[in-house]
């Protein structure tokens, strides 16, 4: 890559005035911009107010040597990355070794020849160049990113309003047909339709959790409240889902327990961990869902009778490799969000999560989360 060395600037901190014009005829011969300060003081004076890409630093000065000015620099945030090569008399091992555990980034003993100046100098100016212009390209990258992340907050968001009244009008077909007054394959397409909307609203909100953590935009509002309370909601939201599939899903409540928790976060996780359950469930199977206590710990499982997960599959999620979603028993796709959601938000809460799964027989997911209530210890 040509550098258009003429857009650089050097500064030269050196007591020698002599030193200082040979450097500057060598360099200038270059078209590189050079500067002059006699002491440490004068530099962070001229740095205050002018750009430098590259110092070239006398270690023996009065006041303030070159070691102390360079300390202070690699100190000050602003001058942390500005490159410095020392130009010193002093030679020794010791020397050399100090400079750069300093932060120099050369070091050149005089007296210096003036091939081995140009070529260290240069070389410095490269990595200067290439390393302003890989923060530049993760700045714009950066900016893209945000922007993605932000559209697709909104989209998430204003999406989710829609969906959630389709959910209400399905609910309120599902209520109506209490009494079974439709015929089957009208009550096989309500819970068709039903299970759709639940499945683009879970989407959606997982989508939108997951940017909102991401971009550190998410709010939590943590509250008390009965767990079994939640987990009744996740199996009612899930009924048209089980339905389909004539799966019965089962809860068995050994404790009754109250969490401090944001209970919209705790109602996204409870329901990816059923939703995920009735996906790779087999028809006319059963789900079991327990909810105990363990150590002053909310414990929470569901165990299906699915297709289990492959030793692959499995050594994927113990990784945190989301993203490479299997299909369900009747085919229904998934981009691995759910997931991601109960995982990141059981671990920032001090939680536990795991699994336990046979290939052909079924899985088990949990998790553990500290309790701050418990009904019968009261």
């Amino acid at each position: 890559m040509d550098i258009n060395f003429s857009e650089y600037k050097v500064l030269i901190v050196d007591d020698c005035r002599i030193n200082y014009l040979i450097m500057k005829v060598i360099l200038e011969r270059e078209s590189l911009e050079v500067s002059l300060a006699s002491s440490a003081q004068e530099a962070m004076v001229f740095l205050e107010s002018n750009r430098v890409d590259l110092i070239l630093m006398d270690v023996l000065m009065p006041e303030m040597d070159g070691f102390e000015f360079t300390k202070w620099l690699k100190s000050n945030e602003k001058y942390k990355d500005l490159p410095i090569l020392f130009i010193t008399a002093l030679n020794s091992p010791e020397d050399v070794i100090k400079g750069f555990d300093l932060g120099g980034s050369d070091y050149i003993t005089k007296p210096f020849n003036r091939e081995e100046l140009l070529r260290r100098v240069k070389h410095q100016i490269r990595l200067s160049h290439f390393h302003n212009t890989i923060v530049k390209q993760n700045e714009d990258l950066q900016t893209i990113i945000d922007n993605r992340d932000r559209l697709h907050a909104i989209l998430a968001h204003d999406m989710r309003t829609p969906i959630s009244s389709l959910k209400m009008i399905f609910s309120i077909l599902s209520l109506k047909n209490e009494g079974d007054v439709l015929d089957g394959d009208f009550i096989r397409m309500l819970y068709a339709g039903s299970d759709i909307v639940e499945q683009l609203f879970s989407l959606l909100d997982n989508l939108l959790k997951r940017i909102k953590s991401q971009m550190g935009s998410m709010s939590l509002l943590p509250q008390i409240f009965d767990f079994d309370v939640v987990v009744e909601s996740a199996v009612e939201v899930s009924r048209p889902a089980a339905k389909l599939k004539d799966i019965c899903v089962q809860v068995d409540f050994q404790d009754e327990i109250d969490v401090f928790f944001d209970i919209d976060v705790m109602k996204s996780i409870v329901r990816n961990l059923l939703i995920n359950a009735i996906k790779f469930s087999n028809s006319n199977s059963t789900i079991q869902i327990t909810v105990g206590k363990e150590d002053n710990q909310l414990v929470f499982e569901v165990q299906d009778e699915g297709i289990g997960m492959t030793e692959d599959v499995q050594a994927r999620l113990r990784k945190r490799m989301y993203g490479n979603s299997v299909q369900g028993t009747l085919k229904e796709d998934g981009v691995g969000l759910g997931l991601w959601i109960v995982q990141y938000f059981i671990d920032s809460h001090k939680g536990s999560f795991y699994f336990r799964s046979e290939e052909g027989k079924g899985s088990l997911f949990g998790f553990k989360m500290p309790i701050i209530h418990d009904k019968k210890s009261t």
